[in-house]
């Protein structure tokens, strides 16, 4: 099977994820910039979640770049994706409405870790498909990112319970670690070429 229609459906899910977020900013009551504050955390929220949404969506795409054929596994592998990354509205909300409390938070933490693994079942099973030596095997390397991300999500659960701050900061070092761009797909890609 080919890959155009994962990509294109997973590109749908990821665009309604985020539509449903912004939806979720209510316009304030009152014209002045004091009516704003109450929306701090909600918008907060938001921000980091599309951010970590757009690191998925863009790593999503690169790495099913890489990929030849979609195999019945791999679609359900990205259906799995697909679920947690589809409770990111959820959690977004609750988290900026309740101003980033401790169970909020630690849920957060949940989804993107489930997200984290859900991914990374994705990318291993397209390698196991295309072989030890396919490009995006080689492209990811020893794959650090994908390594420790897990890590500290496990580590800003528990805090969360502690020290809602610290949890929040691991959740926007991981977004930034993402965010800082990638260019090993591309790389591969240009010397095969």
């Amino acid at each position: 099977m080919g890959k155009s229609r994962v990509e294109a459906f997973s590109d749908g899910v990821i665009a309604i994820l985020i539509t449903i977020m912004v939806l979720e900013l209510k316009v304030p009551h009152g014209e002045s910039i004091e009516a704003l504050k109450p929306l701090i955390p909600v918008f907060l929220s938001y921000v980091l979640s599309f951010i970590y949404l757009g690191i998925y969506w863009n790593n999503h795409h690169h790495m099913l770049h890489t990929t030849e054929k979609v195999s019945g596994a791999m679609l359900w592998a990205n259906l799995h994706l697909l679920f947690w990354l589809s409770l990111i509205p959820f959690v977004t909300g609750w988290m900026g409405e309740n101003h980033f409390g401790a169970m909020p938070s630690a849920i957060y933490g949940v989804i993107l870790l489930m997200s984290s693994l859900a991914y990374w079942v994705l990318e291993r099973l397209i390698i196991s498909a295309q072989g030890k030596n396919s490009l995006l095997q080689r492209a990811i390397g020893k794959d650090w990112k994908g390594k420790i991300s897990p890590v500290l999500y496990a580590i800003a659960i528990p805090a969360a319970f502690w020290f809602e701050w610290i949890s929040i900061s691991i959740y926007v070092l991981v977004a930034i670690l993402w965010l800082v761009p990638d260019k090993r797909i591309e790389r591969v890609f240009e010397r095969t070429e």
